[in-house]
């Protein structure tokens, strides 16, 4: 008689072409189950235009069409969820998905395809607020090549502590811990000249390789584009979603749309979007001034169907206290309810 296990088995001998690796060791196979002499599987793939697509079902229900007793085989094939995704990824190049010390609830990224939208900002300000509601907050700095995390948060330069068993991040004053390769620079301004596989394989060891604890939440801030460093985190890593950030320009919110649509494409959710130096107000009369014309944020996540999880002013305060490594001091009103929405978000 065939029962699942048996399918299991044989299914074990299937090889993913590109990596060598089993189906059922890469967690491309779900739902065996067995009527009679028929067996039924599910086939995830990471994403359902894959080119070996045909030859990973023909391949598969032959395995298992070969053993005796079997008189149907019938394969479902569907899109790897994003965890899924992530799974996948880590285990073709035979890497642990998950530090076995890290038990991490949510992984939120900050995306923008622009530059200069103030995403950094946005991701400690988020880090800031989460930690005051009484989070275990990590921040992973995955702008290989223009970090900005540590020269906001530490006031001195301070370096991560090796041990058998991984790296420690970096614990700001507030109890957030920090990973950032600018920790790992003799000079903060010291330029890293690396091509994109190097990119992505320094966002994957901050991953793996970090000794991030327990924690409720790690943001992930994301460098400008939709490219090597992007593609990367949404491959490798299992992200509850994204946020977006946007400013008020035309240029900016038609590259966020980029982004958005990217994240779409990845089947990545996305949680809300932000709009940063919405306006500035007024020292004289309280009046909000609509300095890079009015905001357009409401469109952009009207027209994406997610929320407008906040508004950031233009302020000189922040600057101040972001280029003297304080940003643990700005007053958090603003930033609060953002967080209190991304939360609401990523619960529901």
């Amino acid at each position: 008689m065939i029962d699942e296990e048996r399918a299991r088995r044989a299914l074990e001998g299937v090889r993913h072409p590109e990596s060598g690796r089993s189906i059922i060791e890469l967690g491309m196979v779900k739902d065996i189950s067995v009527e009679g002499g028929k067996v039924r599987f599910t086939l995830a793939l990471p994403f359902l235009d894959v080119p070996v697509r045909d030859q990973l079902v023909r391949d598969a229900k032959k395995a298992v069409e070969d053993l005796e007793g079997v008189e149907g085989v019938e394969v479902d094939v569907r899109e790897m969820t994003q965890r899924e995704r992530a799974y996948f990824f880590s285990a073709q190049e035979g890497a642990t998905p998950e530090g076995r010390a890290n038990d991490i609830r949510h992984v939120v990224a900050v995306m923008s395809g622009k530059g200069g939208v103030g995403k950094s900002l946005v991701s400690g300000l988020l880090a800031l607020a989460l930690r005051e509601r009484g989070f275990g907050v990590g921040l992973l700095d995955a702008d290989i090549t223009g970090p900005s995390i540590p020269k906001m948060f530490f006031r001195r330069p301070k370096r991560p502590q090796g041990s058998h068993d991984g790296i420690l991040p970096v614990e700001s004053e507030k109890g957030i811990k920090i990973m950032s390769i600018n920790l790992l620079l003799e000079r903060e301004d010291e330029a890293v000249i690396w091509r994109g596989p190097l990119i992505s394989s320094a966002i994957k060891q901050f991953w793996r390789d970090v000794l991030w604890g327990k924690l409720d939440y790690l943001i992930v801030d994301l460098p400008p584009g939709t490219s090597d460093a992007s593609l990367t985190v949404m491959q490798a890593v299992p992200l509850s979603g994204v946020v977006l950030v946007t400013s008020p320009q035309e240029l900016a919110g038609m590259v966020v749309r980029k982004a958005a649509r990217m994240a779409q494409r990845m089947g990545t959710p996305m949680l809300g979007l932000v709009e940063n130096m919405s306006y500035a107000i007024c020292p004289k009369c309280g009046a909000e001034i609509d300095v890079f014309g009015p905001s357009r944020a409401g469109e952009i996540a009207k027209l994406f169907g997610i929320p407008l999880l906040g508004r950031i002013p233009l302020d000189p305060k922040i600057s101040e206290l972001c280029d003297g490594g304080r940003i643990e001091e700005y007053p958090l009103e603003r930033s609060a309810p953002i967080a209190e929405a991304l939360v609401k978000r990523v619960s529901d």
